[in-house]
């Protein structure tokens, strides 16, 4: 199968969002990622509903949201509304996890739930068939350009081996460090999902490396 591919928004020009967003348009990008950072989860800020309202006039593309917030279960209902496809949350923001995916699905949206790089994979065991994607982050979030942590590989066999036992659906999204080394290994572990930021925004040819992504297989 071939991996869906999801630019970070995040690398991008901000100064000029909207062509950026045009470009993915014309891109095999499947999804537009959106990380968004409150400063308290993750030290970092990014950006909220507004930029996120500009980018839905443009994009043509689902918007997959990665929530990187403290008590994500306020503004389920807003980042929908401001136009989000794909909601994931951080289990580790979460007191009450089984509740925020059923907020999430109750909009409509699909249901991710994310993993920092210390979170084991056996703290899904008991939520897995309520989860549409599992976002595993591959880096500490917070920053982009940072180096991949190689742990990753093992978490993505443990987590499919997972998902086959319960026979699910769930899609398995690798965000941090992805470039086109390390992205075939990442779908032979068993990956679904690729979030590429820098990687995409810095090269000399966006669209084309976004197809070199799309060309590999699992």
């Amino acid at each position: 199968m071939r991996p869906l591919i999801a630019p970070s928004v995040l690398a991008s020009d901000f100064a000029n969002l909207q062509s950026e967003v045009e470009m993915l348009n014309r891109s095999e990008a499947d999804w537009l990622h959106i990380d968004i950072m409150d400063g308290r989860f993750v030290p970092n800020i990014s950006f909220g509903f507004p930029v996120m309202e500009a980018i839905k006039k443009h994009a043509q593309k689902p918007m997959d949201v990665h929530l990187m917030i403290v008590e994500p279960e306020l503004y389920i209902e807003r980042f929908r509304a401001a136009g989000a496809d794909v909601i994931t949350v951080h289990l580790e923001a979460c007191h009450h996890l089984h509740r925020t995916l059923q907020q999430i699905k109750a909009t409509g949206a699909k249901a991710g739930v994310a993993l920092n790089p210390h979170t084991s994979i056996n703290l899904l065991e008991d939520i897995i068939t309520d989860v549409d994607v599992v976002c595993l982050m591959s880096v500490n979030p917070g920053f982009g350009g940072q180096k991949f942590i190689e742990n990753t590989y093992r978490k993505i066999e443990a987590l499919k081996n997972l998902i086959i036992s319960r026979n699910v659906d769930t899609l398995i999204e690798i965000d941090g460090g992805v470039n086109k080394q390390n992205a075939p290994l990442l779908l032979n572990s068993g990956a679904d999902v690729l979030v590429a930021g820098n990687f995409v925004f810095s090269s000399e040819d966006p669209i084309r490396t976004i197809a070199d992504l799309k060309k590999l297989s699992n």
